[in-house]
Formats: structure tokens, C-alpha cells, sequence
């Protein structure tokens, strides 16, 4: 990993997604979310769309993170305009010991399905990245029963029956290290951890109930396949006050958001790991000048040298012009290459 490039590479999360005209033609086409999810031809076809349109470095495989909940039982489905529900919750112990311990190959085929119908059609253009949610995060919508401003139930949860929690939480780091190998099995190059929602928890909770089972994970993960390394990535959103911890779980890159400097976060941690981001997605709301601009203000943050991959600080808006997204490329592929001389 962070070996020399000729420029700072670079793709967006969620940059297959809501924001491109193609996706959602797919969409309506599939008639559903889960149903695009679900058939490994839809999933190639809307990962491969970003390409087509700009000079990314990588393909992301176009999933849910909610797929292993739904697989445990609980009944996933969307409500329009109101994001992901399930028809069960869990809130005891007993809830817990019902969930089912899904077979990532089984349970979970049709994901696997999708990482090699990809894999085939890039054909080596460019390097394919699996992920899944984090159990904390995952837990949350669990627990929840979908989408939270607060997290009330979880974190009553936490502070009053942990040990609840951490039977849930290590049901979940079994199954993502199960989904994470099968995905690396099935052709994914690289995998990324989000745990989207790590940075809700107090200081003195993070490490117990999120980066702990993220650490299992990472120590279980596959790091090598057909003689290639398999680089890992961590995502906290809003954990930009835990990257010395984050670092030292043993994971190849740690993605930032846009409220943690690059430069200071390069000075702590950057000899040890790769770091991804940062960009505030909303900066593609503006004119492409000023989207150059911050690219610009990103890279001479970073410096010179490898070790910087490039990315939004979480994923693209929905609203975002297309056109600004390419600009944002545009900037990254123009501007870098003086950082690597």
C-alpha cells in the first residue's frame, strides 16, 4: 500500500447512485431498490455507469449496507421518501438468539453474484472495492428498526444493557467477516468498512462498541487473494478524534470526512496508513471553479507524495449535477500530478 502514482487517485462514494439520470432509468426499470440490489445484472450494470461517464480509479460494488440484517430475518424494505425499515426489531436478548447466522454464500449468494458479474465486465479496467456496514452501524438500524436523528433505543440499550448489545454486535462482526471474505472470494480487490454512524458515540464508548469489532473484523479479513494484496479501509464518519486507534487496528487506508483536517491527519497517522477523502460532498453544489478550487485546497493540505487517495467525505448527494461531479474528477486527474513529482 501508499506505493508511488503519477497522480492522486480517485472515485466517490456512492458515486453509482441517485444523482445520475442512468441510475435511475435502471431503477425504474428494476422496478425496485432491492430487486436492483438483488440481480447481479442491474448491480454490474449501475457500478459500471460512473465509469462510463468519468476517469474514476475504482468501481464500487452497488449494494445496500443493509444486506446482512435482512439476511439475519428481520425484514428489510423501503418506504419512499423515508429511507430503510424493517418489519422486526431487535431489543433483548431474545431477539438476539433468534437472529439467524447468515452463510455469506448462501444467505447472501446474490451479492456474491454481483462481485463477479462485475469483476468479469471491467475486465482489469480499473480495481473493484466490496464493503459492508459496520456492526455498530449495522446494530443501529437493527435496533432502531431503521433510520434515527437520536438513536434512542440503541444507546438505551448500550448504557443499559450492554451486554445485550455485545452479543448483537458480535453476531454481526462473525457475519461481516464472513461477507467481507466471500465478497475478496468472489473477486473484490479491496473492502471498505463503513461505519457511518460511529461518530454519534461518546469518547469513551467508541472503542468498546465500534472500533473493538471492527478490529476483530479486520484481524479475520483475507489480505491476500491470487497472490494480490487485499487492502482494507476504515470509515468513521465523525471519527476524526480516533485515527491513532483507528490506525493501529492493523487496516491498509483510513477514509476521513470533511470535519478533520487532511494535513493534521496526515501528520498523525499518514506514515502508518493510507488516508482517503475528504471533500464535503456539498461542494458540488457550487460552480465548478470553486469544486477546482477546493480540490486544489485538498491536495496542498495533503502534500506531496503518495498515500492519498482522493474521495468525497462521505457519499455524493442525490441532487448533485452530474456535471459538477465530473468537474470534481476533472480537477482531481488535472491538479495532482505536480503533488507526485
Amino acid at each position: 500500500m501508499r506505493q508511488p502514482v503519477d497522480r492522486t487517485p480517485v472515485w466517490m462514494m456512492r458515486q453509482a447512485g441517485r444523482y445520475l439520470p442512468e441510475y435511475r432509468a435502471s431503477r425504474e426499470h428494476a422496478g425496485d431498490f432491492l430487486s436492483l440490489c438483488k440481480n447481479a445484472d442491474f448491480a454490474c450494470e449501475v457500478t459500471l455507469q460512473p465509469l462510463e461517464r468519468y476517469p474514476l480509479d475504482a468501481a464500487i460494488l452497488f449494494s445496500d449496507i443493509l444486506t446482512i440484517p435482512d439476511a439475519m430475518g428481520l425484514g428489510l424494505y423501503f418506504e419512499t421518501g423515508e429511507g430503510p425499515k424493517f418489519e422486526r426489531t431487535v431489543r433483548n436478548q431474545a431477539d438476539v438468539d433468534a437472529l439467524h447466522q447468515p452463510n455469506a454464500n448462501t444467505d447472501l449468494g446474490y451479492v456474491m453474484k454481483a462481485v463477479s458479474t462485475i469483476r468479469s465486465a471491467l475486465d482489469g479496467r480499473v480495481p473493484l472495492i466490496g464493503f459492508s456496514g459496520s456492526p455498530w452501524t449495522l446494530a443501529t438500524y437493527m435496533v432502531e428498526g431503521g433510520s434515527s436523528k437520536d438513536f434512542r433505543h440503541i444507546k438505551a440499550m448500550l448504557y443499559s444493557q450492554p451486554e445485550v448489545l455485545h452479543a448483537l454486535l458480535g453476531k454481526l462482526a462473525d457475519s461481516v467477516t464472513d461477507y467481507l471474505n466471500a465478497q475478496i472470494e468472489a473477486g473484490a480487490q479491496a473492502v471498505q468498512i463503513f461505519d457511518t454512524w460511529g461518530g454519534v458515540l461518546g469518547h469513551s464508548v467508541y472503542a468498546p462498541f465500534s472500533l473493538d469489532y471492527m478490529h476483530r473484523i479486520v484481524k479475520g479479513l483475507k489480505r491476500s487473494h491470487q497472490g494480490q494484496p487485499v487492502p482494507v479501509i476504515l470509515f468513521t464518519k465523525g471519527g476524526g478524534q480516533w485515527l491513532e486507534a483507528m490506525a493501529a487496528t492493523g487496516a491498509d487506508a483510513l477514509g476521513l470526512d470533511w470535519t478533520t483536517s487532511l494535513g493534521d491527519a496526515r501528520q498523525r497517522v499518514g506514515g502508518q496508513v493510507a488516508l482517503q477523502g475528504n471533500m464535503d460532498p456539498s461542494v458540488l453544489y457550487a460552480a465548478p471553479d470553486r469544486i477546482r478550487e477546493e480540490v486544489e485546497r485538498i491536495l496542498a493540505e495533503y502534500g506531496k507524495g503518495s498515500g492519498h487517495v482522493f474521495n468525497l467525505g462521505h457519499g455524493i448527494h442525490q441532487f448533485v449535477d452530474p456535471e459538477h461531479a465530473g468537474a470534481f474528477v476533472e480537477a482531481v486527474t488535472e491538479l495532482s500530478p505536480k503533488y507526485h513529482r
